[in-house]
């Protein structure tokens, strides 16, 4: 009978193992997530671009000379830093640097003509001015006066006229070297060549009207830079000039440099169905951030519209249309979904107005799978992150 007992005792203690192993081996598994507490702080109503925006250079120049010709001197490459007015391109002008040798020498032949015409009318006035003291004391006839005074106005608009000629002459020069000038590329402001589109002894040639070509020289402004960001036309009107600003860049992942608002597009554009936007133009604040920009990052903008302190928030990530959040509850490791109320959010923060406590922790990780009212769940460690 003993051993019958023991027999009993045994077999009750593998089943109930049995069960204990296929219960622990079926229930659920905590599901894993992110939890941030829920804090007081300050919260920033505001809206972003739709499309990724660009940054873009205060000043830019894609250049050709304004004559056609052959190059003759190239005299930057792509990157070099050039300062204002230095000649980036110079196109052949042999001929236009012999005319200009030409005028300068007309100029002074000019000049010299001039001089000897006005010495002449000098002299031919003193011979009329003498001979009309000599009238008064009828040592000469009246008619050899007339011819004297005749011949010194005549000489007198030589004079002129030669002055005027020698005036012509130099007009000449400041042609042919404007007509030289238009041979030669200059930088318009201190900046850096990006692009340079030529070689020596190529023929380029001006753009002609309505039909773009590629630029002889391209070169931008990199100490002066602002964002370019289209918002959307629903958000536009909320938008106003010298309003704070954030940008943030794909180059600079963990960084926001401050900025603001300096225009806002006057007309919408139309770039896809169903898509309107309205361009608008942010500046940095920090003239030091902007020594690390480069044109064409991509780029987003982020307008502060409003602004409250010492409220209740919680990462945006956490809220679920706007108007539920999950809960960690410690007592029992599970999530429950909770109703709340919500104010000003951005990007990061959400003000929470009801609906939970300074302190509960609210998941983060809402987008995982067997993330559901009442789940088992466990706090994923920082490492895991």
């Amino acid at each position: 009978m003993i051993k019958r007992n023991k027999y009993l005792l045994f077999f009750a203690t593998v089943v109930v193992a049995v069960v204990l192993i296929l219960v622990y081996s079926t229930r659920p598994k905590p599901i894993l997530v992110q939890v941030q507490a829920a804090e007081m702080g300050k919260i920033e109503e505001t809206v972003a671009n739709t499309r990724a925006g660009t940054v873009m250079p205060c000043r830019r120049a894609q250049m050709s000379p304004a004559m056609g010709g052959q190059i003759a001197s190239l005299s930057v490459k792509e990157g070099d830093q050039v300062e204002q007015g230095a000649v980036l391109l110079e196109l052949w002008n042999d001929d236009l640097k012999a005319e200009i040798h030409l005028a300068r020498s007309e100029a002074k032949a000019a000049r010299a003509r001039a001089d000897s015409a006005c010495v002449q009318a000098d002299i031919a006035e003193k011979n009329a001015k003498r001979k009309t003291e000599l009238r008064k004391t009828k040592a000469i006839s009246e008619e050899l006066v007339d011819q004297a005074v005749a011949t010194a106005k005549s000489k007198r608009a030589d004079c002129v006229a030669s002055r005027t000629s020698a005036i012509v002459s130099k007009e000449r020069i400041g042609v042919a070297e404007a007509q030289l000038e238009r041979t030669l590329l200059k930088a318009p402001f201190n900046g850096v060549v990006v692009e340079v589109n030529g070689e020596i002894g190529e023929y380029v040639t001006p753009s002609p009207p309505g039909i773009p070509t590629l630029p002889a020289v391209d070169m931008v402004d990199n100490s002066c830079f602002y964002v370019m960001a289209p918002i959307d036309e629903v958000d536009a009107p909320q938008i106003k000039p010298d309003m704070q600003a954030r940008i943030s860049l794909d180059a600079f992942k963990d960084r926001r440099f401050p900025a603001k608002v300096r225009r806002i597009a006057d007309y919408v554009l139309d770039r896809e169905k169903q898509a309107r936007t309205v361009d608008i133009e942010v500046i940095f604040e920090n003239p030091d951030d902007m020594t690390e920009m480069l044109p064409g990052y991509s780029a987003d903008a982020e307008v502060i519209l409003r602004t409250r302190n010492n409220v209740l928030r919680v990462p945006t990530e956490a809220v679920i249309d706007k108007q539920q959040v999950y809960i960690f509850n410690t007592d029992g490791n599970t999530l429950e979904l909770r109703d709340v109320k919500t104010g000003l959010a951005n990007w990061d923060q959400t003000e929470i107005v009801s609906g939970i406590k300074q302190g509960e922790q609210v998941v983060t990780t809402v987008d995982r799978k067997g993330v559901v009212d009442g789940a088992l769940a466990k706090i994923e460690k920082p490492e895991n992150k």
